[in-house]
């Protein structure tokens, strides 16, 4: 036999592989960068124009109203997509159908459409009410804040409901009939049992769906609403300003999204106690099944 012996392991020096194309991809993404700061801030662009504005009286109520209508949208596309999503799910042919029908309906028109179609409703009916009882001119009714949160609102609510929907189907058949094995209605189970554990799954996307909300929002401008987009057009409109408004415009919208952003972490990390990274279930190790075991 050979007296060779084995080299201790601890001996070698591990030696980390040069990763030349991430060093350029990087040097690439930095050039790009730094020519793209250079470009703004050589441009034509008057700097000054956006610290004046920043902070106006006209751009800080369109920050608010953007805010406003983003969480008044939300709250209605939460609660229609939730009584959509149950609908869909129940054993009643006709309550399937009407939001089968809802969502094909809302999903497949444009946002852009459902706001004019909504701030232009008096064209079709002159007076909503009810016969006997009272009458409203539509066109005093469906102003631009309504008809904002009637168009974003209820596209929303058609959205939403597949995302509730998926997140019920996440969760194994065998809680909702643990519940009605209790004597608990299918509705009641699925709204108090199979919905709080849905929320690991639903809180993500409702996340993103706000976020897109906010910038959704600057379509209302098309119908007079005054968010964020449309202060700043009504100012560049005077001064003619357009880039530095539209860059102020910007720095706002970052802002909110980033505020927002913060907020969906901390109430997915909410929602996601109990589960490890890979979204699985952690669960305790088993005690030892004997003596021997344990030692």
């Amino acid at each position: 036999m050979s007296d060779t012996r084995l080299a201790d392991p601890g001996q070698f020096v591990v030696v980390p592989r040069h990763k030349i194309g991430t060093k350029i991809l990087a040097l690439v993404f930095i050039t790009m960068l730094v020519l793209l700061v250079r470009a703004f801030w050589l441009g034509d662009i008057a700097w000054s124009y956006v610290g004046e504005n920043l902070f106006s009286k006209a751009v800080m109520a369109g920050v608010v109203n953007t805010i406003i209508m983003t969480f008044c949208a939300m709250a209605l596309g939460i609660l229609l997509g939730v009584l959509a999503a149950v609908m869909r799910m129940s054993d009643n042919p006709v309550l399937r159908s009407v939001s089968v029908g809802y969502i094909w309906l809302f999903r497949g028109t444009p946002a852009l459409l459902q706001l004019l179609l909504w701030f232009n409703l008096a064209l079709i009916f002159p007076t909503i009410g009810i016969p006997g009882l009272f009458s409203l001119r539509t066109v005093d009714v469906m102003t631009p804040f309504v008809a904002a949160f009637l168009g974003l609102g209820i596209q929303q609510g058609a959205y939403t409901a597949e995302v509730v929907r998926a997140g019920i189907l996440s969760i194994d058949k065998g809680q909702t009939e643990a519940a009605l094995s209790i004597g608990m209605t299918k509705l009641r189970a699925t709204l108090k049992i199979v919905l709080p554990q849905a929320m690991r799954v639903i809180v993500p996307p409702i996340g993103n769906e706000t976020i897109g909300m906010v910038k959704l929002t600057s379509l209302a401008s098309v119908i007079q609403y005054s968010e964020m987009l449309r202060s700043v057009e009504d100012i560049y409109y005077v001064n003619s300003r357009v880039i530095e408004l539209l860059i102020v415009a910007a720095i706002w919208y970052m802002a909110v999204v980033t505020v927002l952003s913060i907020g969906q972490m901390y109430i997915e990390r909410y929602f996601s106690k109990g589960w490890g990274a890979t979204g699985r279930k952690e669960t305790a190790p088993a005690p030892p099944a004997t003596i021997e075991e344990a030692v």
